[in-house]
């Protein structure tokens, strides 16, 4: 037998009080647009601190869990049975019926957790709790009770209707995508910055992207190994509008101008700046960056400090503190190792200076760019008036 209904569970939006009701139906919107892209019919709806999904049509289980696993604010999923409450007599056949139907091996350790919701029900907790133990401990013998480690959790929580449970999947947890604001990622081809996304998102925040490529120095394989990642991410994220910067000509120019010492950092202020003007212009209030301290020369605490003094706007690095093997489970755990590790060489990694500064003195920084004014301006602007976009 298949299970026709979900109860979804939430965690940190219970806590949200009076606007409570807001992260709810940011849930909902994402657990609907989320099954637009499996096969099947589904109601999503909310009744006071539960969201429930029925299928209306025959659909594939495995299919369905895994889009529920890729939802933010979702921090259980559990399969369950939905019946109509028609008395306490009824109930306790619906509960054999359950175990019966879905444990075919009834060799378990076993305990009730009934839940009364609904508070003019005639049988508290604690009675359905004792009742339907000795009802089932009678009716299949092989089972046992244990209240303390039990291999199966027999939940029945008792509401407008009757809620019949013993699965609990983990979500993925968080917020929902879009209950807090708007940011931009800056996504390179390598490990790091898809887990920054990913993470940002978790925490409700809605992402654009912006990549910087260099043809010829990069490959139009390593622009589609980007436009791969922002597809990936964005199975947690939901939609991403990519930015794709032709940063050749301002890269050169530095490249020729600059202290080829300074050269990472002044292109990561001038990415920084660039990608401050495209967040702007769609709404977005912060950057992101997938640096973690120490991890190369550009993210030591000094250049971190140079690069921030490029930009306005806060930049999030949420795997700052992570060493590069947590880096690397999280993208492991998401999907984009696989796609991260393809050897298409990103703009940063080409020109990158063979003794690279590690404590630059952001005076020093300012005075290189000063070698810049003469073109700059127009290579900037040239390059956010020609930025492609793609939707990933």
């Amino acid at each position: 037998m298949q299970y026709q209904s979900f109860l979804i569970k939430y965690a940190e939006i219970g806590v949200k009080g009076k606007n409570r009701y807001l992260f709810e139906d940011a849930l909902v919107t994402q657990i609907r647009h989320s099954l637009k892209r499996v096969e099947g019919d589904f109601i999503v709806s909310k009744e006071s601190g539960r969201i429930y999904v029925n299928a209306e049509s025959e659909y594939d289980f495995d299919e369905v869990i895994e889009a529920f696993k890729c939802i933010f604010g979702i921090a259980a999923i559990c399969p369950m049975v939905q019946v109509d409450d028609n008395g306490y007599e009824d109930l306790k056949k619906q509960v054999l019926s359950y175990v019966e139907e879905f444990y075919e091996d009834k060799n378990f350790t076993f305990k009730v957790n009934a839940r009364r919701g609904n508070k003019k029900y005639p049988v508290n907790s604690e009675q359905i709790n004792r009742d339907l133990g000795e009802l089932v401990l009678n009716t299949f013998p092989e089972t046992k009770v244990d209240v303390h480690k039990p291999e199966v959790m027999l939940h029945v929580e008792v509401r407008n209707k009757i809620n019949i449970y013993s699965h609990v999947i983990p979500g993925p947890g968080g917020m929902p995508v879009g209950t807090n604001g708007k940011a931009m990622l800056l996504l390179s081809g390598g490990i790091d910055s898809p887990v920054a996304g990913y993470m940002i998102a978790k925490r409700g925040v809605k992402i654009d992207a912006v990549y910087f490529h260099a043809p010829p120095y990069t490959s139009e394989r390593a622009k589609q190994k980007v436009i791969d990642l922002a597809k990936l991410v964005s199975k947690y994220s939901g939609p991403i509008r990519l930015h794709i910067v032709n940063f050749t000509d301002i890269q050169l120019y530095i490249y020729d101008k600059c202290p080829h010492e300074e050269l990472t950092i002044i292109m990561r202020r001038y990415m920084m700046r660039i990608a401050e003007s495209l967040a702007a212009e769609s709404g977005s209030m912060a950057l992101i960056t997938g640096e973690s301290i120490g991890q190369v020369a550009s993210q030591t605490m000094q250049s971190l400090a140079a690069t921030d003094a490029a930009t306005t706007m806060p930049v999030f690095r949420p795997v700052i503190g992570f060493d590069k093997q947590e880096i690397v489970d999280v993208s492991e755990k998401i999907g984009t190792y696989e796609t991260s590790v393809l050897p298409f060489e990103d703009c940063c990694t080409i020109f990158v200076a063979k003794h690279p500064v590690t404590k630059p003195s952001l005076k020093m920084i300012e005075r290189s760019e000063e070698k810049l004014e003469e073109k700059i301006g127009e290579l900037v602007e040239t390059a956010i008036s020609t930025v492609e976009k793609v939707w990933c």
